[in-house]
């Protein structure tokens, strides 16, 4: 089954762009980004931004995020994958992310939420953005660190939020 990706979440004041890689199963049926119930992303970012996140309803989250000068999308808009592992992700299609940050005016920085969106990412970004790249472990509940250990390198996102 091809797996297709959801639109950036992201207006002209956004400074920090969080990438995934692919919505997994669970966020693809919800229509919802990181919506699989054991994926720490909602409990990290919302650590990061001072604002408890996973209490609200999802377009309050997001909205959240935007008057916090953050925005998410995903490093692949398609791919054939069985299952939501990025091990199992199959001829990928990039999103345009160089289109996206080009419409970004306030753009500082780049965060990679996990390895398969780094590589992917970094190999299109490293020399089209000025803005500073991040590479943070995976809020997947398949990348299986603590969460205080992951919140570690999530506070690497700090001095760029709004």
């Amino acid at each position: 089954m091809r797996a297709v990706g959801f639109a950036p979440v992201v207006d002209d004041r956004t400074q920090l762009l969080i990438l995934g890689s692919l919505p997994g199963d669970a966020s693809l049926r919800a229509a919802q980004y990181y919506a699989h119930p054991r994926n720490a992303f909602w409990r990290l970012i919302g650590s990061v931004t001072g604002v408890e996140l996973t209490a609200l309803p999802y377009e309050a989250r997001l909205a959240a995020l935007l008057a916090r000068h953050v925005g998410l999308w995903d490093v692949i808009a398609s791919a054939e994958r069985k299952g939501s592992l990025d091990a199992a992700i199959r001829t990928p299609e990039a999103a345009d992310l160089i289109a996206l940050t080009h419409r970004l005016p306030d753009l500082r920085a780049i965060a990679f939420n996990g390895g398969t969106a780094a590589r992917h990412g970094r190999r299109i970004l490293e020399s089209a953005t000025t803005a500073a790249l991040i590479d943070l472990p995976s809020s997947s509940p398949a990348h299986a660190r603590a969460f205080e250990e992951k919140l570690a390198h999530w506070r690497m996102l700090d001095p760029y939020l709004g």
